[in-house]
């Protein structure tokens, strides 16, 4: 797992890097500290972090900042801070759970369980909307498609949500069953009916409700297997 510290008192950050180091053994994978907002910032754009250890004062700044100007669907958030009467506030950001200063190891154990129990059976995906953060089951996302700096992300029940991940990092996190057909779609291959072919080597992935998303050239011999095994 890659995990990132966001805590500004570097006595506070190297307790929680060895607890961590001691609790996840040999799960864990990367393991950075940022001291600052515009760090962690940094961080999160170039690295696909699993779970952020999140501060609530950086020299004066809100932590919770960080979380409205990052995606709440490529990582799990512990807040670990002494302002125990935020935590309330917390879980309107998607936070998974709420650490107390002084940190205890016991008490951190539990918060790194939670979510490896979460990502073990990952339903959901985490999707922020109007400063919220909403939860959309994944058996319900049809397809994904690139719209620019966001993705859309398209159900069957005929909701569009915006998430602002790129497509590359959505398509870590969702199941096998998701296909990448397409640079600019990624889909439940479970919603597909037929590959549909057209002149000029067009091909087109046609869904069970009729719609047809593009395969690209590089990507047919694949889809066509996928389809065989679904």
């Amino acid at each position: 797992m890659k995990i990132l510290i966001v805590e500004d008192e570097a006595v506070i950050a190297r307790r929680l890097e060895r607890l961590t180091r001691e609790l996840l053994a040999s799960r864990l994978e990367r393991l950075d500290h940022a001291r600052r907002l515009w760090e962690a910032r940094a961080a999160l754009s170039s690295v696909p972090y699993d779970i952020v250890l999140l501060d609530l004062n950086l020299y004066g700044q809100d932590g919770f900042s960080l979380l409205g100007s990052a995606v709440a669907g490529s990582f799990d958030t512990i807040v670990v801070s002494a302002y125990g009467e935020r935590a309330l506030e917390g879980f309107d950001h998607g936070v998974v759970d709420f650490v107390a200063k002084p940190v205890n190891r016991e008490r951190l154990g539990r918060a790194f369980e939670r979510i490896l129990e979460r990502r073990g059976s990952r339903s959901r995906l985490a999707i922020r909307k109007r400063a919220q953060v909403h939860w959309v089951e994944i058996d319900t996302i049809v397809f994904l498609q690139g719209a620019g700096d966001y993705v859309e992300v398209h159900t069957a029940e005929g909701e569009t949500y915006l998430h602002d991940q790129g497509l590359r990092r959505l398509e870590a996190l969702l199941p096998l069953v998701f296909l990448r057909i397409h640079r600019s779609y990624i889909v439940d291959l479970r919603r597909a009916a037929r590959l549909r072919s057209e002149p000029g080597s067009r091909y087109f992935l046609v869904l069970d409700d009729d719609r047809e998303l593009p395969v690209g050239r590089s990507r047919v011999d694949a889809v066509r297997r996928r389809l065989l095994e679904v």
